[in-house]
């Protein structure tokens, strides 16, 4: 499964890079209680570094924002995924489990603080392009709703977009069933290749000590 970045994004955002990971032969199980230990104190930790602070300005954050701005999109209305989690954690509406794959998922999306998404491969089709989203594009999100892609980052299969750092579409979630998938890592445009590697290689054996299976990762540019 090969990813490309777009032609239009790049010149929007030159930069622009993203983290990709397949995984293979994995078992997604009830989080264990080393993950949700983790994820808590990870979160106590960062309500106390935000007390006195405002999300808007941790710079991962701040980024992120002016990447929607330059699509398109008001960061305002349309807080990316990474910032959606800050906010929370800075109102103690700390994230509960789920199962392995997405708490860890946004375990490393606090810890980097950008945007993450996991998708189960069973569900997509084809090579994947990462794209600006085009005039009245939407699609059921997770959140429930019909969500306006439009202006933003997305990512789309040979069956159109499942998948954005706004919230990603109903259509592929990772699942106790799932066995490979590919995690799509938002990087900062600012990071470096170097750090960039080591960046998604951590997370990479992080979930692979987890989940077993076998990975493989590449960073896009």
């Amino acid at each position: 499964m090969y990813i490309s970045i777009d032609k239009e994004l790049k010149s929007v955002i030159p930069d622009f890079k993203i983290g990709q990971i397949i995984y293979k032969n994995i078992e997604v199980i009830p989080s264990p209680q080393m993950i949700k230990g983790r994820l808590q104190l990870f979160q106590e930790s960062t309500y106390f570094d935000l007390e006195n602070a405002n999300v808007n300005d941790i710079p991962s954050i701040k980024e992120w924002r002016q990447i929607f701005k330059a699509t398109g999109k008001d960061p305002n209305r349309y807080r990316h995924s990474a910032e959606a989690l800050f906010r929370r954690v800075k109102k103690q509406n700390y994230l509960q489990p789920i199962n392995s794959s997405i708490d860890l998922n946004n375990f490393f999306s606090l810890q980097f603080g950008v945007p993450i998404g996991i998708y189960d491969c069973a569900n997509l089709s084809g090579n994947l392009n990462i794209r600006i989203g085009k005039d009245e594009e939407q699609y059921t999100g997770l959140n429930g709703r019909i969500n306006s892609i439009e202006h933003l980052i997305i990512s789309e299969d040979n069956s159109g977009p499942f998948g954005s750092p706004f919230v990603d579409s109903n259509r592929a979630p990772v699942t106790f069933e799932t066995k490979n998938a590919v995690q799509i890592v938002y990087l900062q445009p600012s990071t470096s290749i170097e750090t960039a590697n080591k960046m998604v290689e951590s997370l990479m054996n992080m979930f692979i000590q987890v989940h077993g299976g076998e990975g493989e990762f590449q960073i896009i540019n």
